[in-house]
């Protein structure tokens, strides 16, 4: 059997991830900071599917956390097949409304734990001569639209980067690209959602059996939704003034600020 290693495990598109990949029969490493609902996701999953699900507490917002899960990457005698980085957060404001501090402290989970994990995984399954990396981003990263699209359009270049240096090797890597999820990342970021359409929402396990699909057929770049891909395409041919005149007004609608 495999095994998948899913930060942010306990909520949103990481719990996804988790209940698709135990339902497929893969082993997992579950990483998240609640240790309690952490262990209640493994013995859910464990009870459920028959597969063993490994508890790991880690903040990757701190140096800590993250070396403790990069450790475990490292790990040849008990190897990680899959890489899921998802955990991610937003905080709520435009720029200089929010903290520099509390703006690094995103950076350092989007960003820097994403560079050190996925190097930490890729180099024990580049050994192997296999394994997978899916860095968790945002259709936000095509939009002018402050800190949080930023960081997730640094995963989307770095991702797709590290891809194509890594061609040949086995290794397969792919930024996904999700739209609006029903998760509970806008309620932390104490974002409102009522104004949101309908048609905009998307569901976190189909999502994932999207991604998983693309990944498969070794795409680097997933946006796992047509609504979204359109709407991607026709961001292409806007202006960039334009563009980030329009996601400024709606992000302050609708998204991470």
């Amino acid at each position: 059997m495999t095994t998948a290693l899913i930060t942010g495990s306990t909520a949103g598109i990481g719990a996804a991830f988790a209940r698709r990949l135990a339902a497929d029969g893969h082993n997992l490493v579950l990483v998240a900071r609640d240790t309690k609902r952490l262990r209640e996701q493994a013995t859910e999953l464990h009870d459920r599917h028959g597969i063993e699900a490994e508890v790991l507490t880690a903040d990757l917002a701190e140096d800590k956390g993250i070396d403790t899960v990069a450790d475990r990457l490292r790990d040849r005698k008990s190897p990680v097949d899959l890489l899921v980085n998802n955990a991610g957060f937003a905080n709520k404001g435009r720029f200089l409304e929010v903290s520099v501090a509390d703006e690094l402290r995103m950076l350092k989970v989007h960003c820097e734990a994403v560079l050190r994990l996925t190097a930490a995984a890729t180099e024990a399954m580049r050994e192997r001569g296999r394994g997978g990396v899916v860095n968790v981003a945002s259709v936000a990263a095509f939009v002018p639209r402050g800190t949080y699209g930023a960081s997730k359009a640094w995963v989307v270049q770095f991702t797709q980067g590290a891809a194509r240096d890594l061609g040949g090797s086995g290794v397969r890597l792919m930024a996904l690209c999700p739209g609006f999820v029903r998760t509970e990342f806008h309620e932390r970021a104490g974002m409102g959602t009522d104004n949101i359409p309908g048609w905009m929402w998307l569901d976190a396990d189909k999502l994932v059996a999207a991604a998983l699909q693309d990944l498969a057929r070794g795409k680097t770049l997933s946006i796992p939704d047509p609504r979204y891909k359109a709407l991607m395409g026709a961001a292409k041919l806007v202006p960039r003034g334009m563009l980030g005149a329009v996601s400024s007004r709606t992000g302050r609608k609708y998204g991470p600020q």
